[in-house]
């Protein structure tokens, strides 16, 4: 799971560390928008499966829900049925409201019960979704801010190297400078 999109965090970083600085910038550097943008269309076709599948929930919620309500209907049908022929018969016409009105209830109530587990559950998915979502995006910004350090340390020593060498060259050709000089006046020839 974790492999193929660490794959392509890899593939950014090795892209990224492979980008020339932008001119007179310690922290800034030039990406090519088409292949950090093909990079990335990578990684979101390498979603993990399992917030695939909860994003396949999600789409299904309304079924979900829709099926919760068909067997409520039929329930509550039943129910009516049933109603129907209790209220037929006169000697138990009392009775029957009774039975009916508690069917109904029962009836009302899972149905009510099932339409909220559905509802639970297709939130309790979208949630993950969205936490392993949000920690992916989490941990692709922490690796894009470390490299943006690691760059910026590196460019600092190799113009802190740079500044030393030019120090030591500058050195040197003051030291070479009185010797050249010396060297003109005893071979005036040479120097002309």
């Amino acid at each position: 799971m974790s492999s193929k999109i660490e794959q392509i965090i890899e593939e950014i970083e090795e892209y990224i560390d492979g980008c020339k600085p932008q001119t007179l910038s310690k922290t800034n550097i030039i990406v090519n928008k088409e292949e950090i943008e093909e990079l990335l269309r990578e990684l979101r076709m390498k979603t993990p499966e399992e917030i695939k599948r909860y994003q396949k929930v999600l789409a299904n919620r309304d079924a979900i829900l829709a099926d919760a309500q068909a067997k409520a209907d039929a329930i509550i049908k039943e129910a009516n049925i049933h109603t129907t022929e209790l209220i037929n018969e006169h000697e138990i016409m009392q009775q029957a409201y009774v039975q009916a009105n508690e069917i109904m209830a029962a009836a009302e109530a899972e149905a009510q019960k099932r339409l909220d587990a559905a509802t639970m559950e297709a939130n309790e998915y979208r949630m993950q979704a969205m936490r392993y979502t949000d920690d992916m995006l989490g941990n692709l910004q922490n690796l894009i801010r470390q490299t943006m350090e690691n760059h910026a340390a590196r460019y600092e020593s190799m113009m802190n190297s740079l500044n030393n060498f030019s120090e030591i060259l500058a050195n040197n050709r003051a030291e070479l400078a009185p010797a050249m000089s010396d060297t003109a006046v005893q071979n005036p020839e040479e120097a002309e």
